[in-house]
């Protein structure tokens, strides 16, 4: 497996971005096809770079400090078929292939839960 942390971004993407003091930008995930939103996640520039490189959702856990691809170890993968960023550069849509659940949890979605309105 190669690490994120060994991946450059496109000097003229990275020049874009709009990153938050600690150098992440938010990544809203969704079904490719459907719309439908199945998670948010961080990522850095070699986070995003990994994910335009392998097609992987690739992303920065900002409470391990470390770099994740999904499903590495839980096999819930992520096919990357488009990543999009907003018009003020601050935040990506990412649409993937889903395979198994896309939260932690193992539910489809990281927004089954807690509906408030």
């Amino acid at each position: 497996m190669t690490n994120p942390a060994d991946f450059t971004l496109d000097p003229a993407i990275a020049a874009r971005l709009k990153r938050n003091s600690a150098g992440l930008v938010p990544a809203i995930v969704q079904a490719h096809g459907t719309g439908e939103v199945l998670m948010m996640a961080w990522m850095d520039d070699h986070a995003l770079a990994h994910t335009l490189a392998t097609r992987q959702g690739t992303y920065y856990s900002r409470s391990r400090g470390e770099y994740w691809i999904k499903g590495l170890t839980s096999g819930n993968t992520q096919e990357v078929t488009g990543v999009r960023l907003d018009c003020d550069g601050d935040t990506l849509l990412v649409t993937v292939k889903q395979v198994g659940g896309a939260c932690h949890t193992g539910d489809r979605t990281c927004f089954d839960d807690d509906e408030l309105l």
